[in-house]
């Protein structure tokens, strides 16, 4: 009886524990129940994100690419612009020699026209004292056919 009594008591105990057990399995099942719900929300946000990282990542590779492209479409641009400009300068430079040597055989020319021009200048001013100092010998010499026929008449 009294075996009974304890095994009862052990056997009520036992059940008590098992209830008691049972009741933390549940709570344990609804803790686990919550977790997995939770980290399968996770998983859903983590796997959103990731697809936003794939797109974001996709639109800046597209950026850079635009920016590579942009980059150099603005680098050709610099190089056409310098090779016209040094194209210009060539140019220029050439119509500033052309224009200096036109320059100096204008100065020359003009120079050959002066010396030419005071040549023709002093040739005239010789004639003109030649044709005076004729003059003025034949005036002389009228002078003195005046006088000498005037002496004899």
């Amino acid at each position: 009886q009294e075996e009974k009594k304890q095994l009862t008591l052990k056997v009520e105990e036992l059940e008590r524990k098992l209830e008691s057990t049972s009741a933390q399995n549940i709570e344990f099942l609804q803790v686990i129940a919550k977790r997995e719900e939770s980290i399968h929300q996770c998983q859903l946000r983590l796997e959103e994100k990731s697809r936003e990282c794939s797109s974001l990542a996709r639109q800046l590779e597209l950026a850079i690419e635009d920016a590579k492209r942009q980059v150099e479409q603005a680098r050709e641009r610099a190089v056409s612009r310098e090779r016209a400009a040094q194209s210009k300068v060539l140019d220029l430079e050439t119509q500033l020699s052309r224009n200096k040597t036109e320059l100096n055989q204008l100065h020359r020319s003009k120079e050959d026209a002066e010396r030419r021009y005071e040549s023709r200048l002093q040739d005239l001013r010789d004639r003109l004292e030649q044709s005076e100092s004729t003059n003025r010998s034949m005036q002389n010499y009228v002078q003195f056919l005046k006088s000498s026929y005037d002496n004899v008449f």
